[in-house]
């Protein structure tokens, strides 16, 4: 894609995504709408930052926990006040509070992309963080990464509702798109008024509402409520 002058705009899915364009990308938005970037998103609203950590080793986790002075927050979601990967569980964290925060795909994807400035997107801060990555990347490189679900053998399963939020993120940011980019920013676009029903349909939306987290559906649908935008700082997602 030839510049002009202009931000370009990519749009991939998962680690692959990352990954294929970690040596070209001046800037990464990391989208997992259900539900780290909105846990994300409520924990720097409250002026609290997140630490992504690897999702799988308790243990590790505790202990860098305790290293850097933060809260350990349960990688599954939880009642009863517990703080966790329930963005909903994120409401009332402390300002000043890092929460580190283990996850499947957001964290995993936040942690490898290495030293490109990044940020975390969702459809609560679209944007927002739209406007501060073409910032940053100038007429460089946006990778807008679509975080997906895992298959039970860990093969991608494409999420729509984080493809949905890179359209919301790809649309703001209006500049020099791939395919892929322009296909997510209409796909957005096409929603309109359906799209809490679309979000609450899919299989993700489907799963949390079943199991009695549907309260976290509706956090990740609250459209363009923040301008504040996360940014990974020295492993850490601050507000900026």
């Amino acid at each position: 894609m030839a510049s002009n002058g202009m931000v370009q705009v990519v749009c991939e899915w998962g680690l692959a995504g990352v990954e294929a364009w970690a040596s070209k990308a001046a800037a990464f938005v990391i989208v997992d709408v259900l539900s780290f970037s909105t846990a994300v998103s409520i924990a720097v609203d409250r002026a609290a930052s997140v630490i992504p950590f690897q999702y799988g080793d308790p243990e590790a986790a505790a202990a860098e926990a305790r290293a850097r002075g933060a809260i350990l927050a349960s990688p599954k979601r939880a009642l009863g006040g517990q703080l966790s990967l329930s963005p909903s569980s994120l409401r009332n964290v402390s300002p000043g509070a890092r929460v580190l925060l283990p996850s499947p795909n957001g964290s995993r994807l936040s942690l490898a992309t290495g030293a490109v400035p990044t940020y975390c997107g969702s459809l609560r801060n679209a944007a927002a963080v739209a406007k501060a990555a073409g910032a940053a990347a100038g007429a460089g490189l946006v990778a807008v990464i679509a975080a997906g679900e895992r298959w039970p053998d860990q093969s991608l399963r494409p999420a729509i509702e984080d493809w949905l939020g890179a359209g919301a993120i790809i649309g703001a940011l209006e500049g020099l798109e791939s395919s892929e980019a322009t296909l997510a920013r209409a796909s957005y676009a096409a929603t309109g008024r359906g799209l809490g029903s679309l979000v609450r349909g899919s299989i993700s939306g489907r799963e949390l509402i079943d199991r009695g987290f549907g309260a976290d559906v509706e956090v990740a649908l609250e459209v363009q409520s923040s301008s504040v935008v996360p940014v990974l700082i020295d492993g850490e997602y601050r507000p900026l």
